[in-house]
């Protein structure tokens, strides 16, 4: 029943597809990208109640006046963008490495088939408590060095992965670790990068 279990992020995925058109645009996207100033003094209203909200409105004024002189690409002109080509190459063998190495890891590990499904919603598991986790510390330490310690950590993790893969022939009980190695990588990535 576990592709069951895993279809269930489309059910979560069309409730709120339904539901999506009865909530309010973001403030900041209603005054920022369509100029609608009195839609987004409704879309506050509608969000946080009844209240005064100049404050948070002359702060969206504010960001509009800083960014003015700055065009608002499409994902097609950024792909374009020549000056974006380290970092989407840099996140492209990123997330190609994730795929992969969880593969041959868990073929490494000669897991019995019946785990591989569990393993499999672990790394699910891993991934949504490492979110849930970074939305609560971000305020506090900055993505800065949730970035940095993030790919640090990733860094070492990979150095342990790499030496356990290596020894796993001689040591069967690397192999499991190799497997818990993995679960750590995802965790530094969802709560760093």
């Amino acid at each position: 029943m576990w592709n069951v279990l895993l279809s269930f992020s489309g059910l979560v995925a069309l409730i709120q597809l339904i539901f999506l058109p009865f909530f309010p645009e973001s403030p900041p996207y209603l005054l920022l990208q369509k100029e609608d100033k009195a839609g987004c003094l409704k879309a506050m209203k509608q969000l946080w109640g009844e209240g005064n909200y100049h404050t948070e409105f002359d702060d969206l004024m504010k960001e509009k006046a800083t960014t003015k002189g700055t065009k608002i690409m499409n994902v097609l002109e950024v792909l374009r963008e020549r000056s974006v080509y380290p970092q989407l190459c840099t996140m492209l063998l990123l997330l190609l490495s994730l795929q992969l190495c969880g593969l041959k890891i868990f073929s490494t590990a000669n897991l019995q088939e019946s785990i591989i499904p569990y393993v499999s919603l672990g790394v699910s598991m891993s991934e949504l408590v490492s979110i849930i986790f970074c939305s609560s510390i971000i305020d506090r330490f900055g993505r800065r060095t949730l970035l940095s310690g993030g790919y640090l950590l990733m860094a070492l993790i990979l150095v342990l992965l790499e030496i356990s893969l290596l020894l796993s022939d001689q040591f069967l009980w690397l192999r499991y670790c190799s497997v818990v190695l993995i679960f750590l990588f995802i965790i530094a990535y969802g709560v760093g990068p």
